[in-house]
């Protein structure tokens, strides 16, 4: 019986495709319930388990006579396709129902996860424990660091095999797959050349991030043309169609130079995917009207939920594909206002990167970087706080008045608020620094005698300083904002789940 009210509790948390066999459903559930554990618990996935569990549940997918029915290689006349280092490519799984296609594409995501969590990780086999790569004693690993105290003793090399595969079998094997959508297509590339960045492949992860383009591009309809720039990734001010997939491919593309500190390339795609956000259709209030009537009483929300409670709920309809311009809606504001962070951020950067190169390619001019450039400088640091500004003005009013039940929107709202806040906060620090700097530069030393003492003039503070007195009151009431947040949410978690 306890065992039985879990797995219906993991089932409104994670559901699992209706036509799965019943033991693949129990893996699925597991598996999501250790890479997401409960908040009221340690908090902490177990990406181990978690991935042990997607291996074992994709071996039952692709089995034929398990789950895996109807299944075919993509070329069916040669067979299954194997590419070294990688195993097998992906499948035709265009046969299957889209709620048995989604589960799939969330066990192969999931296990892509876990091999990236647990990169390098083996499993030593003559105990079944696993390890993390610097504890193992072998001649590649020639300083070995100690294990933790009360833990196994660390394993040899020739005992060990790795945990997982390599992340990138599984996100290739997500991309050579017949019968994703497009979203799922590109929330794997992107997720793969993030990946890569991290690992410190940049031009690898850059051609990922093009595949990504080519992804979004290949499912316009047809006669749409001319909507990005290929070579620069930047979004065409006269285009007419600009799908939820462009923006969001155009966006990590210009996320990823502005990581790799390739600024002039980061904001004129930032200042696009801008604007096509702005030129986005409104919601209509028939839109809203029919949101509201959906939502129901609260009474019949009362009732719902205690139904939900007998019976086992429908699995989840299939979300959008991306593929079709979105509305804007508050959580699309949010978004925008995240892009207005990043713009101010890159404009705010690229005025001290511009003046370090300068000062670094004149080592003999010293402070000959005159005045002029000078207050360029901070006429372009002045506009990137303004940016930031602005930002988390608009972040704080949509949050604000976002409905109790849009978590879509408040979570949106809630992340780009905390980063444009902190940013904003490091930037008036920043020029606040300067601004001593500079008058202490200006003020004469101070004369000393044994009568009246030091004879220099305390100054009354500047702008930035009554700047930053302003943004540390705007902080401290964003982090109430943010807290109240974070217990509303909380509790409305522990409600659902009693």
């Amino acid at each position: 019986m306890a065992f039985g009210l879990q797995q219906e509790v993991l089932e409104r948390r994670f559901s699992s495709p209706p036509e799965w066999t019943m033991r693949s459903r129990i893996i699925y559930r597991n598996a999501k319930s250790n890479e997401n554990p409960d908040p009221n618990g340690t908090g902490l996935a177990d990406w181990a388990n978690a991935g042990g569990g997607y291996r074992q549940l994709l071996k039952r997918l692709e089995d034929p006579s398990v789950d895996g029915r109807d299944l075919r290689p993509i070329l069916q006349d040669e067979g299954d396709i194997y590419v070294a280092g990688l195993g097998r490519v992906g499948l035709d799984v265009s046969s299957k129902s889209e709620p048995w296609r989604r589960g799939y594409y969330s066990c192969l995501i999931g296990a892509a996860k876990a091999s990236e969590n647990r990169d390098g990780w083996v499993c030593d086999t003559t105990r079944n424990i696993t390890f993390p790569p610097e504890v193992v004693i072998g001649p590649s690993n020639p300083r070995p660091k100690p294990v933790p105290y009360g833990a196994a003793h660390a394993p040899f090399e020739e005992n060990c095999v790795p945990l997982f595969e390599s992340a990138e079998t599984y996100y290739m094997k997500i991309l050579t797959t017949q019968g994703f959508n497009t979203r799922q297509r590109l929330d794997a590339a992107l997720a793969y050349a993030d990946w890569l960045d991290f690992k410190g492949l940049s031009s690898t992860a850059e051609e990922m991030y093009d595949w990504g383009l080519d992804i979004a591009m290949g499912a316009l309809p047809l006669g749409v043309n001319h909507v990005i720039d290929i070579k620069s990734g930047v979004i065409d001010q006269k285009a007419l169609y600009v799908s939820s997939n462009v923006l969001l491919a155009t966006t990590a593309l210009a996320f990823h130079h502005a990581r790799n500190n390739n600024l002039a390339a980061a904001l004129p795609i930032y200042l696009s995917v801008l604007r096509a956000r702005r030129q986005l259709p409104d919601r209509s209030s028939q839109d809203e009207a029919g949101s509201n009537l959906r939502q129901g009483s609260s009474i019949a929300q009362l009732l719902s939920f205690f139904r939900s409670m007998i019976v086992t709920p429908p699995y989840p309809p299939a979300p959008p594909t991306g593929d079709e311009p979105p509305l804007r809606t508050p959580a699309a504001i949010c978004e925008e206002a995240g892009v207005m962070a990043h713009v101010g951020e890159i404009i705010f950067a690229s005025s001290s990167a511009s003046s370090s190169a300068k000062a670094s390619s004149n080592p003999l001019r010293g402070s000959l970087i005159s005045s002029a450039p000078a207050a360029g400088r901070l006429k372009n640091q002045q506009s990137g706080l303004s940016w930031t500004r602005d930002a988390v003005d608009l972040a704080e009013a949509t949050l604000t008045s976002a409905g109790k039940d849009d978590e879509e929107t408040r979570d949106k709202c809630s992340e780009c608020l905390a980063v444009g806040m902190d940013n904003w906060s490091k930037m008036v620090a920043k020029l606040l620094k300067d601004e001593q700097q500079a008058r202490e530069e200006k003020q004469p030393k101070a004369s000393r005698s044994w009568l009246w003492g030091s004879s220099a003039v305390v100054e009354d503070g500047g702008r930035w300083e009554r700047e930053s007195q302003v943004v540390d009151q705007r902080l401290e009431n964003v982090r109430r904002l943010l807290s109240r947040e974070a217990d509303r949410k909380e509790a409305k978690g522990g409600y659902l789940f009693i």
